[in-house]
C-alpha cells in the first residue's frame, strides 16, 4: 500500500431495515430515522440514516479492506446528502499517507442525490511495519444486510 492508491469502491444498499436497525443499534431513537410520518413532517421525505449507522459503515469498509487485524485509530466523517431507503451509497477511498503500519485513508460515499460522508480514517495494521497490509480489498462489494434471521 502506497499514498495515492485507491481502495476497491463499496457498495451499500440503503434499506429501510438498515436504516431502522442502525438506529437501534446506535440508541438513536429520533423518530426521523424510524417513522416515516414524522420524518415528512419534519421536512424529510422519508426516514434517514443516523451518522452513527454511517460511521459504522465506514469503519466496516476500512476494515474490510485492511483486513481483521486492522485496528481503527480515528475516524472522522461528516454528513452530507442523506441516505434514504431504495438508494445505493458507493463508499470510496484513497491512501492519503502512510507512516510505518499506520495509514491515514480519504474516504467518501455518494448516493443516489449526492455525497453522504466524507472524512479521513487513520487505521494501523499491526506487523506490517510499512503500511503494505494483505487487506481484502479486491474488486467490488456489496453490503448484505442480515434479515434477523441468520445467526451473526
Amino acid at each position: 500500500m502506497r499514498a495515492g492508491d485507491e481502495l476497491a469502491p463499496l457498495e451499500v444498499p440503503i434499506t429501510r431495515t438498515l436504516i431502522v436497525a442502525g438506529a437501534v443499534a446506535s440508541r438513536d431513537y429520533q423518530d426521523v430515522h424510524h417513522d416515516a410520518e414524522a420524518a415528512r413532517a419534519k421536512g424529510s421525505p422519508d426516514i434517514f440514516m443516523n451518522i452513527l449507522t454511517t460511521n459504522g459503515l465506514v469503519g466496516r469498509y476500512i476494515t474490510d479492506h485492511f483486513g481483521p487485524g486492522a485496528v481503527l485509530r480515528r475516524v472522522a466523517i461528516r454528513l452530507g446528502a442523506p441516505n434514504r431507503p431504495g438508494d445505493t451509497m458507493v463508499l470510496r477511498g484513497t491512501v492519503e499517507e502512510i507512516d510505518g503500519d499506520t495509514a491515514v485513508v480519504r474516504v467518501s460515499g455518494d448516493n443516489g442525490i449526492g455525497r453522504h460522508v466524507s472524512g479521513t480514517v487513520t487505521v494501523t495494521v499491526p506487523g506490517t511495519g510499512t503500511g503494505t497490509g494483505t487487506g481484502t480489498g479486491t474488486g467490488t462489494g456489496t453490503v448484505t444486510v442480515p434479515t434477523g434471521r441468520e445467526a451473526r
